[in-house]
C-alpha cells in the first residue's frame, strides 16, 4: 500500500491507496512543535483503527509547503515505516509542462492538485484549491501548467477581520440565509462569504476571457470549496480526494519504469 502525505499550513492530509482505490484517508492539525514520535503515534493508531498495519505500507510520497515539517516527517516515515519518502520538488516526473518563470517557485500543493485535475478531468482545466491561501491553477489541453493567481482564504479573511478590530467577534464559517442580515455575526458571515464567492466568480470569468477557455472545466478543493458553489454554476466539480490522487498519481509517474 502507498501512503500518501501533504503537509500544509494548517493541516496535514494523508490517505492509504491500494492500487488506484483510496482505502482511507486522515487528517491532523498542522502543529511545527510537535515531534517526529509524536506525529508517528498518531498516524499509527489511526491507520490501525482502519485495520491498517504500518507494515501494511510499502511505500510513501510527500509534498509539502511548511518546510519546517518537512524533517520532522521524513525522520518519521523512515523510522516507523522503514522506508525512504519521495518527496514533490525539482527533479519530479509530474506529466506537466510547467509554463512558469521559475518552476522551482510553485508550491508542491498547487503541482500536485494540477496533475489530479488534468489526469482525471482532462485540459483545459482550471483547479481552485480553498486552503490556508486560496490558489487558482490553470492547465491547458496538452497539459501545460500556465500559472495562476493566489488569493485570501476563508479563514484567513476571517481571522484578519476578528483580529484587526476592536470589536467584531471570531465567527463560524456557515453562509447565513440572506445576503442582507441582522446581527453583527451573520452579517460578518454575509460579507465573508459572499464577497469570496464574488471575488471566484469575478476571477473564474476573467480567467476564461483572457485564456479563450471557455469551455475549461472548474474543479474546487480543500475544506471550504463546498461554500462557494452554494449559488450559481461556477464551480464544475468539486473534489476533496484531488489532492491525495494527485500524489498517488505523481508516485507512479516515477515508478513505471521500475515496474516494467
Amino acid at each position: 500500500m502507498l501512503l500518501v502525505i501533504d503537509i500544509g499550513n494548517t493541516n496535514i492530509k494523508m490517505g492509504v491507496f491500494r492500487g488506484d482505490e483510496l482505502v482511507m484517508s486522515l487528517r491532523l492539525a498542522t502543529s511545527v512543535g510537535k515531534t517526529s514520535d509524536e506525529y508517528g503515534l498518531n498516524v499509527k493508531d489511526l491507520l490501525e483503527a482502519s485495520g491498517i498495519k504500518l507494515t501494511d505500507i510499502t511505500a510513501v510520497i510527500m509534498s509539502s509547503v511548511n518546510p519546517n515539517l518537512n524533517y520532522t516527517f521524513e525522520h518519521m516515515v523512515r523510522y516507523y515505516f522503514k522506508v525512504k519518502p519521495m518527496l514533490v520538488g525539482s527533479g519530479i516526473k509530474t506529466g506537466l509542462n510547467i509554463k512558469y518563470n521559475d518552476p522551482k517557485e510553485v508550491g508542491s500543493d498547487r503541482i500536485v492538485n494540477s496533475v489530479a485535475a488534468y489526469y482525471t478531468y482532462g485540459g483545459p482545466v482550471i483547479v481552485i484549491d480553498c486552503g490556508t491561501a486560496t490558489t487558482f491553477n490553470v492547465i491547458s489541453e496538452k497539459g501545460e501548467f500556465l500559472g495562476g493567481l493566489i488569493s485570501f482564504g476563508l479563514k484567513t479573511s476571517a481571522d484578519a477581520l476578528s483580529g484587526c478590530t476592536a470589536k467584531l467577534p471570531k465567527i463560524e464559517l456557515v453562509a447565513p440565509e440572506k445576503i442582507v442580515c441582522k446581527s453583527t455575526i451573520t452579517n460578518m458571515q454575509s460579507g465573508i462569504i459572499n464577497g469570496f464567492i464574488g471575488m471566484v466568480e469575478h476571477i473564474i470569468k476573467k480567467i476564461k476571457e483572457e485564456t479563450g477557455y471557455s469551455n475549461a472545466k472548474v474543479v474546487a478543493t480543500g475544506g471550504l470549496s463546498e461554500l462557494i458553489g452554494r449559488d450559481g454554476d461556477t464551480v464544475d466539480i468539486f473534489d476533496r480526494t484531488l489532492t491525495l490522487r494527485g500524489l498517488n498519481i505523481i508516485y507512479k509517474l516515477n515508478t513505471a519504469r521500475d515496474k516494467q
